[in-house]
C-alpha cells in the first residue's frame, strides 16, 4: 500500500464494469478495494436474482453500508428485517448481526461500502461457500467471513 494516497490514480468505470464474482443466484462486481482506496474501504454491487437468500446472519468488525440501487432488498440489521426498496440507505456498525436477501419477483442490487477495507481478498473464498452452498439449501449453514 502506498502511503501517500496522492499517488493513486483516479478511477472511472463504465456502468456494468468492475471484477466479477458469480455466486450463483448472486453477483458482486468490485468497484474500487486494495490499492484504488489505499486499503480504506472497499465498493462492490451486490446483484440477487429473484427470491435468493444472501449468506445468513454473521458479524464482522467493519461496517457495511448499503445503497439499494434497483428492486426491494430485505436486510436484517440486529435483530430486525427491514424492506428496503430502491433509494433506500442501509447502515450495519460492525460487529452488528446483518444480512440480506431478495424476496421479491424481481431482480434486485446494492451498493455496498464496506469500512474500513480490503473486502476483496475474501471473495475467492465466499465464492467457494457460495458455490458450496447455494441458496435455497436448507442444510445450508451461515457464512462465516
Amino acid at each position: 500500500m502506498d502511503p501517500d494516497p496522492a499517488h493513486r490514480p483516479p478511477v472511472h468505470l463504465a456502468p456494468g464494469a468492475g471484477r466479477r464474482y458469480e455466486m450463483g443466484p448472486i453477483a458482486a462486481v468490485f468497484k474500487a478495494d486494495g490499492a484504488e482506496t489505499a486499503d480504506r474501504y472497499s465498493i462492490s454491487e451486490w446483484w440477487l436474482e429473484p427470491h435468493t437468500t444472501g449468506p445468513g446472519a454473521h458479524t464482522h468488525p467493519e461496517d457495511d453500508v448499503f445503497y439499494v440501487l434497483d428492486g426491494t432488498m430485505t436486510f436484517l440489521v440486529g435483530d430486525r428485517w427491514i424492506d428496503a426498496p430502491k433509494g433506500s440507505f442501509v447502515l450495519a456498525p460492525g460487529g452488528t448481526p446483518h444480512d440480506f436477501q431478495n424476496r421479491t419477483d424481481e431482480r434486485t442490487g446494492a451498493l455496498n461500502i464496506s469500512v474500513p477495507g480490503a473486502f476483496e481478498p475474501r471473495m475467492p473464498g465466499i465464492v467457494d461457500w457460495f458455490l458450496a452452498h447455494p441458496p435455497g439449501d436448507p442444510s445450508r449453514p451461515p457464512h462465516r467471513p
